[in-house]
């Protein structure tokens, strides 16, 4: 008898990271692009976690609920990246974009179809994690110096005995006024999503034998399924699961799952008049989206009273938004009158995640990125979304190069927090109340403009927020312009241009642009595009004076993209001047996004 070549790998790293998600995305990227080695494993064939093409949810966060408050750094690099390649949310185009962003970032390895599946500790220390890659019948082991889990369902926890919190807290464990009175083990749910177009003919629809049949709203529970006539909806009622194991029970949940779908789309089509005759059904979900199942314990868990309070922590490290949105634990089978089967509680402020609620309590080289951070099951209902995940990792990554290069410990990163938040605001996250320290550099020149006040650039806040624009108007072809009293050397430069941090002025529905991907989208017999916004500078140049008096141009750029651009001058002058080069009035159109106007936040010199 033959038996399977399993093989055996060792990886030895700075930093591990569990999880392909958005948060074990920015944890990774922003970990190797300040120099620690990463090893990503990740579980599926796709990045992207909820948002990739095997579930289909949009990416939510602060700026989907309170204006100007979209996520920036790595999450709107990325978002823009989408909509620049991708007009019509064609998701394996999304997967793709992930897959590059990770697999060709030096200093990343990317294992995917690679499941966690042990782990070896020291002590309160972890040494390695084993998983085994499916695709090619590998045990891939990896030892590293810290270990970020940013799987969601907290995989780490009972193969390292990491302390952890599971279901719902009472009134009593943290004061929580919205808390149930009794604890339990019950978490929110696990959703099938659903994705069809309009045509121009009549599709019909034959339900499969063993889908449900909801001849009725009452007996589909009088869930809200006017989806095809809004187009920033969707089916997210389809859930289930928070009465049992979010973990242990999901094929039988997703099994249940499939048969509500199926008899939510043949209610749809064919049970009353829900104007669905020329619609066609793309896909439905095989994988189930969870929200909920582990969450870590930290040095500080978060409460629902600092984020309705919009608390800001002395070690705040990233933000929040979403409103406190939590699924209550009957799902499908609870009344959808009034959304009874949600609690929600808007927030009209931004709150902190302190950095001592990302680092485990109990095990020192263990930190979490996503849905399971040190919180309160209140709490989590608002930080649990995708993009606010994703701004978590980017602050976890962060804090593990810099525990990397001091050799220290991820709690011992606290004794560098002004270091770590200055870090993070210099890579364009935003740290609500906190501002952008100006580069030595930047403050001994003299900033001048042809046209307008650019003390702006200067202010160290790069938004619009709180009512303050807190940008600098220009009109292109007229300079911006750094002087200094001597010949100085200028390393490089940092930009940081309008990216439409609300979506104002971006062609499409601009809800549905506050996301990276559509989930649902009604077209009139062809996929709907989106546009790009609008505001973006395109193309700009950078010039030195000479020695000889006249301006040599040592950057240009044409296509830009991107938020944050950062260049190399490597050059010793007396000054620098930054002259945006498109011009709505211009006969070379093609050459900008449609602004009449150039709108920057930033422009440092180091």
């Amino acid at each position: 008898m033959g038996k399977l070549d399993l093989r055996s790998k060792k990886h030895i790293t700075d930093l591990c990271v569990i999880g392909g998600g958005l948060g074990g995305i920015m944890t990774a990227i922003s970990a190797a692009r300040h120099g620690a080695k990463v090893v990503l494993m990740q579980d599926r064939p796709v990045l992207g976690g909820n948002s990739s093409s095997e579930i289909r949810m949009w990416v939510s966060g602060a700026g989907s609920r309170v204006r100007h408050l979209q996520e920036t750094g790595l999450m709107e690099e990325i978002l823009l990246e989408n909509m620049y390649r991708n007009p019509d949310r064609n998701f394996s185009i999304w997967d793709s974009i992930l897959y590059e962003k990770v697999k060709f970032e030096p200093n990343i390895t990317l294992l995917l179809n690679c499941a966690c599946c042990d782990a070896e500790t020291d002590g309160n220390s972890i040494k390695s994690v084993t998983g085994f890659q499916l695709t090619t019948y590998t045990w891939q082991t990896v030892e590293a110096k810290i270990f970020a889990d940013c799987s969601g369902d907290s995989i780490l926890a009972e193969l390292t005995g990491a302390e952890y919190m599971l279901g719902r807290e009472s009134k009593t464990v943290f004061g929580e006024s919205l808390a149930p009175d009794k604890s339990d083990r019950k978490t929110m749910g696990m959703s099938l999503m659903i994705q069809a177009h309009e045509t121009d003919r009549k599709i019909s629809f034959i339900p499969p034998e063993w889908a449900y049949t909801y001849r009725t709203n009452e007996e589909m529970h009088n869930k809200p399924h006017d989806c095809l006539n809004k187009i920033n909806t969707n089916f997210y009622w389809i859930e289930l699961g928070g009465e049992q194991d979010s973990i242990h029970d999901t094929e039988e949940i997703r099994d249940e799952l499939l048969k509500i779908a199926f008899g939510v789309w043949d209610h749809i089509k064919n049970q009353d008049d829900h104007g669905a005759d020329n619609w066609e059904l793309d896909w439905i979900g095989f994988l189930p989206g969870k929200r909920e199942s582990r969450r870590y314990l930290g040095d500080y868990v978060m409460t629902q009273d600092d984020v309705i309070n919009a608390k800001i922590f002395e070690d705040t490290v990233a933000y929040g938004g979403w409103q406190i949105d939590n699924h209550l634990p009957g799902g499908f089978n609870m009344t959808g009158k009034d959304e009874g089967h949600l609690q929600k509680i808007r927030l009209k402020e931004p709150y902190g995640i302190p950095y001592r609620s990302l680092y485990s309590k109990n095990i020192e080289n263990l930190m979490f990125a996503g849905r399971n951070i040190s919180a309160s099951h209140l709490a989590f209902a608002t930080t649990r979304v995708m993009a606010t995940c994703g701004v978590i990792g980017q602050a976890v990554g962060t804090a593990a190069a810099l525990a990397v290069e001091k050799g220290i410990l991820p709690r011992e990163v606290g004794s560098y927090i002004t270091e770590l938040q200055d870090i993070l605001l210099e890579d364009d996250c935003f740290l609500p109340k906190f501002k952008r320290k100006m580069p030595d550099l930047t403050k001994k020149a003299v900033l001048t403009a042809e046209y307008g006040d650019p003390s702006n650039l200067q202010n160290g806040i790069d938004r619009k927020i709180w009512g303050n624009d807190n940008g600098y108007c220009g009109i292109c072809n007229r300079a911006i312009t750094y002087t200094f009293p001597e010949k100085t050397h200028i390393g490089g430069f940092r930009l940081i241009v309008d990216s439409d941090l609300d979506r104002e002025y971006t062609e499409g529905n601009p809800d549905v642009l506050n996301i990276s991907t559509t989930l649902f989208k009604r077209a009139d017999y062809n996929h709907t595009s989106f546009g790009f916004p609008k505001c973006m500078l395109k193309s700009f140049k950078i010039q030195i004076l000479g020695d000889d008096g006249e301006w040599k141009t040592v950057y240009t750029e044409d296509k830009n993209h991107r938020r944050m651009i950062k260049g190399n001058i490597d050059a010793d002058t007396t000054a620098v001047r930054l002259i945006p080069k498109t011009t709505y009035f211009s006969e070379t159109l093609w050459n900008t996004y449609g602004s009449a106007q150039v709108h920057l936040f930033a422009f440092d010199l180091f």
